[in-house]
């Protein structure tokens, strides 16, 4: 599956339409993002099982600074719609692929278990 264009307008439904997600942020300027591109388009067409999408931060600042982008590119994938990694940096086709495996092994009750007991902790730490 090709590499999609994530913008304001299709974030929620990508999020939430999709199981897995991986996001490219990215600038045209960026020279290791330009690097980047035909690692991430290839490894896409290798998965169409996932969704890719690419998010070009200079056309979409809203949905950067939404994100909170600070160094490009960044990586960020999301699975049932909880984001479960986030980094800046070129990354090869190999670690995409690792990173691919374990989003997958994920148990993803535990996850949302987890982030229900840090809510918890926040609240009672916040009263």
């Amino acid at each position: 599956m090709a590499v999609s264009t994530l913008t304001m307008d299709n974030i929620n439904e990508t999020i939430e339409n999709n199981d897995i997600v991986f996001i490219d942020f990215w600038a045209p300027w960026c020279a290791p993002c330009r690097a980047f591109k035909p690692i991430f388009e290839n490894f896409a067409e290798k998965h169409p099982e996932i969704t890719c999408v690419a998010c070009n931060t200079e056309e979409q600042q809203e949905l950067a600074a939404m994100f909170q982008i600070r160094s490009i590119p960044t990586l960020m994938i999301f699975r049932e719609q909880i984001l479960v990694f986030a980094q800046p940096g070129l990354l090869p086709e190999e670690a995409l692929e690792e990173l691919l495996g374990k989003v997958k092994e994920l148990d993803m009750d535990a996850v949302r278990a987890e982030i229900e007991q840090q809510q918890k902790q926040e609240k009672t730490a916040n009263a």
